[in-house]
């Protein structure tokens, strides 16, 4: 047979005595933490985007409509409980950057922005490297058909 532990409400108050008075809940969204990761990760040099190929394709799409702007969630998935959060994040990362520095350095901001802004712990950050941004990728994209890879005139 086990035993509960009760603690004994104040008489004046009628609270119980590890409870401050006018203490409340706070509950945070996943979508503001998805932000937080999102924001951080882009903080980091080396990072060019965030998100797969599907998501960078409809970003773009969205970039283009009058009014809207990039995503900070795009690329980023989290799981939020009561005290604590994990994080995925789908990233493409500049060529010639360390992959292994970038992501440690990657975890590092986001566990801190997370963290200090939320109160949450972070448990984890899996980060997936998606694909390697090479210096005029755009330029090569810009004016062609993308089914064939010509060179529309």
């Amino acid at each position: 047979m086990t035993t509960q532990e009760t603690k004994a409400a104040d008489p004046k108050t009628g609270e119980n005595a590890d409870r401050a008075p006018g203490e409340g809940t706070t509950s945070i969204a996943d979508t503001v933490v998805e932000k937080i990761a999102g924001v951080a990760a882009r903080e980091v040099s080396g990072i060019h985007d965030l998100g797969g190929g599907a998501a960078r394709a409809i970003g773009a799409i969205r970039d283009r409509i009058p009014g809207t702007g990039p995503s900070a969630g795009q690329g980023v998935s989290v799981e939020v409980g009561e005290k604590q959060a994990a994080v995925d994040l789908q990233i493409v990362v500049e060529y010639g950057v360390s992959i292994a520095d970038l992501t440690k350095a990657v975890r590092r901001n986001v566990i801190t922005a997370i963290e200090q802004m939320t109160g949450l712990e972070v448990v984890e950050v899996n980060i997936a490297v998606n694909d390697v941004y090479l210096p005029g990728d755009d330029e090569e994209n810009d004016g062609g058909d993308s089914a064939t890879g010509d060179r529309v005139q």
